[in-house]
C-alpha cells in the first residue's frame, strides 16, 4: 500500500517489522555486525525522524490555535532539512550529508542542553545524542540508504487501525540486543515479566503516583508502567492528567554510557515527553549527568527493578550503605528501601541466591531490614529459563512488598514447573492462575503461605538456650580473666596454676564463640526466603540409610526364598 507521496504505508505489524529489518540489514553490512552495534545507531536516527514528525504536528496544532511554537531543533538541523529524500541538503548535489552530520549536526544537537534557557526536551535530545561521536555506518552511500528506509518508518505510515505501535517494533530491537550472544541481557527484562509485575504493584495515575527504577537499563519497566497508567486513565483523561503522566511521573537511573541514551529514546518513543533519567552510578552516587533528574522527589510511590545478576561492586559503591558487600543485588535492595516512603510499593527481580543465602552478614541484615520495614506479601518462583534468552540462565524470583509494616505472612506462587525456551517464552497467560488467586492469596497446588512471624519466633526460641549458654560462658571467661590478672600481680605465683587458668579462659572464650555462632545460624535460617513448594511430589527417595539397609535385607531374604522354591521344583 502506498501513500500519495509514494511512501509505503505499513498496514500490519509484519510489514513494519520487515521495514525495520531492512534497515538493520543495511547496517549489518555496514560495520554494525551485531545488535549491540546497530541498535544504538538506529536509536538516534529513528529518534530524530520521529521527533521531527512530532514537532511538525505540534507546530500545526499551535498555529491552528493562534499560539507561538518554538521548535526544539531549529533549521537546518531538522530531519526534513537534511535527511528526508526531498530535503534541501539531499537535493543539493554539491553538498555532503556525511560531512554535515559529523561537522555540524552532531555538535549542534549535543550542545542544545548547554544553551541559555534550554528546555527539558532539548536536554533529552542532547543526552540521547551524547554518546554519538560519529556514525558507525561505514560509508555515505550506506548511510543515505539507511536514512531513506528510516524515513519510511514513521507514525504517519503506520495504520492506526491496528493495535501496535512503533514503540513495540523498537522493543523487538531491544530484545535482540538482550539475546544470548549479544551481551546485552544485563539491560533487558522479558516484557511479559515486566507486564505481570506492573499489574501487581498497580501504579495509579489518578493519585498522581510516581514510578522509579534505580537501574533502568533500556527503560522497560518505566515504558510498561506508562502504558499501564495511560490505559487506566482511558479516554476520559484530562489535559493536566496527561501532562503530569508524560512529564512528572517516570524516574530512573542508568550507569552504562551506551544504554542510557537508548533508555531515553525508548521512553520518548513510548510517549513519555520528559523521562527523568539520572546518568551515573546509582550505588556510588557519582553522576555523569543529572540535568534531567534535578526536580525528582526524594521518595517514590512505586519502585520497579531488575538488579544485575551476579554483579560485583568495589569499595566506592559500598560506602553509602549500612551493610557492606560486593553483591550488586544486595546493595540495590538497600538502595530501593531508601527510595521508598510509607505506603510505597515495590516489585523486584531477585535471583535465588539472594533469597536463600544466610551465610553472609550483609545478606541476612538486608533481608532482616526488608522484613522489618516492609510487608513482603508475595514471592513468585519463576522457571529457570526465563532469562536465558536475555543472556542470563539464573533461577529468579519476583518479590513484592509494601513499606510501612513488618512482614507477618508471605504468600508464595510456584511457576518453576513451566517449561520455557526461546520458542516458548513465559507469557502473561502463565500468570492467569496467579492473578486469580492473588486477591485472596489463596492456597493451591501452586501456592502456599509461610507464617514468617511464627517461623522467626520458633528460631528465636530454639536459639534461646544457646544464647543463655553464651551469657554463662562469657561470665565465666570474665571471672577467669580477673583471676588471671590477680595471679599475674603475685611475684610468687604458681606458673603451672596460672597456665591452667589461661587454658580454662581460652576454652570458655572458644566455646562462647562457637555457641554464639550456632545460635546465630539458627536465627539466620529464618531469613531463608527460598520458595520450596510443600505441595510438590518429590521423586527423591526420602528413606534414611537404616531404612534402605532394612529394605535391601528384606528383598534379599525374599530372593533367597524364591531361589529355594525353584530348587525344590527342579529336584522334584
Amino acid at each position: 500500500m502506498k501513500q500519495e507521496n509514494g511512501t509505503k504505508r505499513h498496514a500490519s505489524p509484519q510489514s513494519l517489522n520487515a521495514a525495520v529489518k531492512s534497515v538493520c540489514d543495511i547496517m549489518r553490512r555496514s560495520n554494525c555486525a551485531g545488535a549491540l552495534q546497530y541498535v544504538p545507531e538506529l536509536t538516534w536516527i529513528l529518534f530524530l525522524r520521529i521527533l521531527d514528525e512530532q514537532e511538525a504536528r505540534e507546530a500545526e496544532e499551535a498555529d491552528a490555535l493562534g499560539l507561538r511554537f518554538k521548535a526544539s531543533v531549529p533549521k537546518p538541523y531538522r530531519w526534513r532539512d537534511w535527511a528526508a529524500p526531498e530535503s534541501p541538503l539531499r537535493q543539493d548535489k554539491s553538498a555532503s550529508v556525511w560531512r554535515f552530520v559529523h561537522e555540524d549536526l552532531l555538535p549542534k544537537l549535543k550542545g542544545l542542553e548547554r544553551q541559555p534557557g534550554a528546555t527539558a526536551r532539548q536536554k533529552v535530545i542532547s543526552e540521547i545524542m551524547s554518546g554519538v561521536e560519529r556514525s558507525r555506518i561505514d560509508s555515505e552511500k550506506n548511510f543515505l540508504d539507511v536514512l531513506d528506509k528510516v524515513h519510511e518508518v514513521s507514525a504517519a505510515t503506520v495504520d492506526d487501525t491496528h493495535v501496535f505501535t512503533l514503540s513495540q517494533v523498537y522493543e523487538g530491537l531491544l530484545l535482540k540486543m538482550g539475546e544470548k550472544g549479544n551481551d546485552g541481557g544485563q539491560f533487558f527484562t522479558p516484557r511479559e515479566v515486566i507486564r505481570a509485575m506492573v499489574r501487581v504493584v498497580d501504579p495509579r495515575p489518578e493519585r498522581d503516583e510516581t514510578v522509579y527504577d534505580p537501574g533502568c537499563g533500556t527503560g522497560g519497566f518505566l515504558a510498561q508502567a506508562y502504558e499501564y497508567m495511560r490505559a487506566k486513565l482511558g479516554d476520559a483523561a484530562t489535559g493536566p492528567q496527561l501532562a503530569r503522566l508524560k512529564r512528572r511521573t517516570f524516574y530512573g537511573r542508568e550507569k552504562d554510557n551506551a544504554v542510557y541514551p537508548i533508555a531515553l529514546a525508548n521512553l520518548v518513543l513510548h510517549g513519555i515527553d520528559e523521562p527523568h533519567i539520572w546518568h551515573g552510578n546509582a550505588l556510588s552516587g557519582v553522576a555523569s549527568y543529572d540535568g534531567l533528574f534535578q526536580e525528582a522527589p526524594p521518595f517514590f510511590d512505586v519502585v520497579l527493578m531488575n538488579p544485575p545478576f551476579g554483579g560485583k561492586e568495589g569499595k566506592e559503591a559500598q560506602t553509602r550503605f549500612d551493610y557492606k558487600t560486593g553483591a550488586t543485588q544486595v546493595l540495590f535492595l538497600q538502595d530501593v528501601l531508601k527510595s521508598m516512603k510509607q505506603g510505597s510499593r515495590c516489585g523486584v527481580v531477585l535471583d535465588e541466591g539472594v533469597l536463600f543465602r544466610v551465610d553472609g552478614e550483609a545478606f541476612v541484615k538486608t533481608k532482616r531490614k526488608l522484613l522489618e520495614e516492609c510487608d513482603v506479601y508475595c514471592i513468585v518462583s519463576l522457571p529457570g529459563g526465563v532469562f536465558s534468552s536475555a543472556g542470563a540462565g539464573v533461577k529468579t524470583n519476583l518479590v513484592f512488598f509494601a513499606k510501612g509494616s513488618p512482614t507477618e505472612r508471605i504468600w508464595y506462587f510456584d511457576l518453576s514447573d513451566v517449561k520455557v525456551g526461546k520458542k516458548s517464552p513465559l507469557t502473561l497467560r502463565h500468570f492467569d492462575e496467579f492473578f486469580r488467586l492473588l486477591p485472596r492469596r489463596a492456597d493451591s497446588p501452586q501456592s502456599w503461605t509461610v507464617d514468617f512471624t511464627a517461623r522467626l519466633a520458633r528460631a528465636m526460641e530454639e536459639a534461646r538456650p544457646l544464647r543463655e549458654r553464651v551469657v554463662e560462658l562469657t561470665a565465666q571467661a570474665k571471672a577467669l580473666e580477673a583471676q588471671i590478672k590477680e595471679r599475674r600481680k603475685d611475684r610468687q605465683r604458681d606458673e603451672a596454676a596460672l597456665s591452667g587458668l589461661e587454658e580454662q579462659w581460652k576454652a570458655a572464650c572458644r566455646e562462647a564463640r562457637e555457641t554464639d555462632a550456632k545460635a546465630e545460624a539458627i536465627e539466620n535460617a529464618a531469613y531463608d526466603l527460598k520458595a520450596v513448594n510443600p505441595n510438590r511430589k518429590s521423586d527423591e527417595d526420602q528413606r534414611s540409610p537404616a531404612e534402605l539397609l532394612d529394605c535391601i535385607g528384606t528383598q534379599g531374604r525374599e530372593a533367597e526364598a524364591a531361589l529355594q522354591r525353584l530348587r525344590a521344583l527342579v529336584q522334584a
